[in-house]
């Protein structure tokens, strides 16, 4: 429990708020893509497509932003981990930490990633007219 609250010091809420919001949003606007594809309106159909794209990219965004400050600091994974600061003496397995901290984010991130290629072909087979109140899924 230590390791982890020493870690969590390392983490900006502020960001992670938003990217909580941006994440949110984007399934919401994934669901109401379904929505409207039942509801026959390929316009909002690919407008909220298009928003569930940008999300993801405001959510990659971030994600490089704060990748590169723990980068900077030297808070890399396991063996690689280089910080000096105060809270690497006092928590030795502080490089555990952020070795299980960028497995998750960056499994994360991957699946994000994979989803905006998803997303694109949605679009794309969107735009061909291909979702309507018939196939929607």
């Amino acid at each position: 429990p230590e390791m982890f609250a020493a870690g969590a010091k390392f983490l900006d809420w502020k960001m992670g708020a938003v990217n909580t919001v941006v994440l949110l949003l984007s399934s919401l606007t994934m669901a109401l893509s379904i929505y409207y594809a039942q509801m026959n309106n390929k316009k909002l159909v690919l407008v909220n497509l298009y928003i569930t794209l940008i999300c993801a990219g405001i959510f990659m965004c971030i994600k490089y932003v704060e990748y590169t400050h723990k980068f900077h600091l030297g808070l890399y994974p396991g063996n690689y981990f280089s910080y000096t600061g105060p809270e690497a003496q006092q928590f030795s397995n502080l490089g555990m930490y952020f070795a299980l901290y960028f497995c998750m984010t960056g499994l994360h991130g991957s699946h994000v990633l994979v989803g905006m290629g998803l997303i694109i072909w949605l679009i794309i087979r969107a735009h061909r007219g291909e979702f309507g109140p018939k196939y929607y899924t």
